[in-house]
């Protein structure tokens, strides 16, 4: 084996390792696998967030957009840098308390607990799902191909390989697993981004010599209107690609639950601190690689391998090992955080709340793994099969999970007069218009991004809908005082929590 490859088998023992040392916590209830038993402090909460909404789109997916777009690719990541801390910022510490007060497990529970009514997980769960599966196929595509590159196995069994670590280590330890995972994956990831920035900006000759050289190739490359120039901008398009992954990160199930893992509601605060530091360190760096690989690789067949092939042609053998094991990092720790999140939604939001009601906590564990198993596997199939692109999955999963779920999530911790029919209405109009804009062209015609229509569709449905909706259908007492209680900074009182209060208990659904 080359040294690069040792570099990843031991990285991949340590993943392992990690998981087998969080088992035992993962074995004890639904709330030790689901949310680490909620015990997580702030560096761990912040590194976890920011890894797994990052995923393999930032080594393949934002590479290649500005191998293409040049500058005008810092629109996505100036979306980006805000994400973190604007989510632990607004839903962060309100969230966490919120869903202790109301007894959630997971984070499309909490949706049903907030807005009391089975079809809000009935609805909630499948678009979930859903989304989650192509974003994780995703994941394993850039899994696959960037152990490939490295090691020279065939795609197929470097494929397998890749998503064989990743469940494992998911499958033993569940949530704690995947946050101390994801919080060392973080630390590798920025460590091997910065490490081939450092090394690319020598290559070209420094900031203002890279520069120079990819005027050359394309003036308007430099600027932040595309490679056509500002008459061809689409103003929509920007909007929607700022709110991707900005706003966007407060709709994603699997990044919310980063909230109502951490041990204490004031945690949030110290951990947007640590989001904002590694963002600001790590977003910029795979989209200026991207740009100087125009210089170093001008005929690169595949502009979704410019980082992989930057990094195989400015760097020792030995950093590129250190390198492929942060870009394997960034791509694990979103595909472990998504397959957690799909079987936490198939044992708890649907098997259990409309299947088997009486279903035990350990059982309720052992359908989580086995969707996670069962999941992979149809993943394996199709990534194997039919690789699509990684961007644009990303983008289009992503995109439909922020226009279904963003609004109902931020009104749920902020406004009490959001209510079940406002919730179902955000959810539906935020899924189907963001889908349907993609889907028949009318982001080429009309210059209006899906994010943004789904955003602006579910956003008014909510808003217009609830208070239409008032007297028919008022916001339970039990949401009303919870929120209130939220509203507080503070631990939450102990009558407030709903098993220790029978009034309280009696108010939420015997069935939720």
């Amino acid at each position: 084996m080359n040294l690069e490859t040792w570099f990843l088998v031991i990285y991949f023992i340590a993943m392992v390792g990690i998981g087998v040392w969080t088992l035992k916590i993962g074995n004890k209830d639904s709330e030790g696998y689901l949310l680490g038993g909620r015990s997580l402090g702030p560096a761990v909460t912040a590194l976890r967030l920011q890894s797994s909404s990052m995923s393999g789109y930032m080594f393949l997916g934002a590479g290649s957009l500005a191998y293409t777009k040049g500058y005008f690719s810092l629109w996505y990541a100036m979306g980006d840098i805000g994400g973190g801390v604007l989510n632990l910022s607004i839903l962060g510490r309100r969230m966490r308390k919120l869903s202790q007060i109301l007894g959630s497990l997971t984070s499309i529970e909490y949706l049903e607990h907030r807005y009391p009514s089975p079809w809000i997980r009935a609805i909630a769960a499948p678009v979930a799902v859903f989304c989650i599966f192509f974003y994780v196929m995703s994941q394993f595509i850039a899994g696959g191909r960037g152990l490939e590159m490295v090691t020279g196995i065939p795609y197929a069994w470097a494929l397998l390989i890749a998503v064989g670590v990743i469940v494992f280590y998911t499958f033993l330890g569940g949530y704690l697993a995947v946050a101390y995972t994801d919080f060392v994956q973080a630390i590798i990831m920025l460590i091997g981004m910065v490490w081939i920035l450092i090394g690319t900006m020598q290559a070209v000759g420094g900031w203002t010599a890279g520069n120079n050289a990819v005027g050359e190739i394309n003036p308007n490359l430099l600027t932040m209107w595309g490679p056509d120039g500002f008459g061809s901008v689409q103003w929509g398009v920007i909007i929607g690609a700022v709110l991707v992954f900005s706003i966007g990160y407060m709709g994603w199930p699997h990044v919310n639950v980063s909230h109502m893992a951490m041990k204490r509601p004031s945690v949030a605060r110290t951990a947007s601190m640590y989001a904002t530091g590694f963002n600001l360190l790590f977003i910029p760096a795979p989209y200026i690689v991207g740009i100087m690989a125009l210089i170093l690789l001008p005929n690169l067949d595949n502009p979704e391998l410019a980082v992989f092939q930057v990094a195989d042609t400015v760097l020792p053998n030995f950093a590129v090992g250190i390198v492929m094991a942060g870009i394997m990092a960034a791509i694990m720790s979103t595909a472990d955080a998504l397959l957690l999140q799909s079987g936490t939604i198939a044992s708890q939001d649907l098997f259990q709340r409309f299947i088997k009601k009486d279903m035990s906590d350990s059982q309720s564990v052992w359908v989580s793994r086995f969707t996670v198993l069962i999941l992979a596997i149809i993943g394996y199939i199709v990534a194997v099969n039919d690789p699509p692109a990684v961007a644009e999955v990303v983008i289009f999963s992503t995109t439909v999970l922020g226009a279904a779920f963003v609004p109902v999530y931020v009104a749920a911790a902020w406004w009490k007069k959001a209510n079940v029919p406002g919730a179902i209405s955000s959810m539906v109009l935020g899924t189907v218009s963001s889908v349907v804009w993609q889907l028949t062209g009318l982001v080429d015609v009309t210059g209006v991004d899906p994010m943004g229509i789904g955003i602006v569709c579910s956003t008014l449905a909510l808003i217009l809908v609830s208070l239409a909706t008032q007297k028919s259908h008022p916001v339970p007492a039990h949401v009303v005082a919870a929120l209130k209680e939220t509203d507080k900074i503070g631990a939450i009182p102990a009558h407030m929590l709903t098993g220790q209060n029978d009034a309280l208990a009696a108010q939420v659904p015997k069935d939720a």
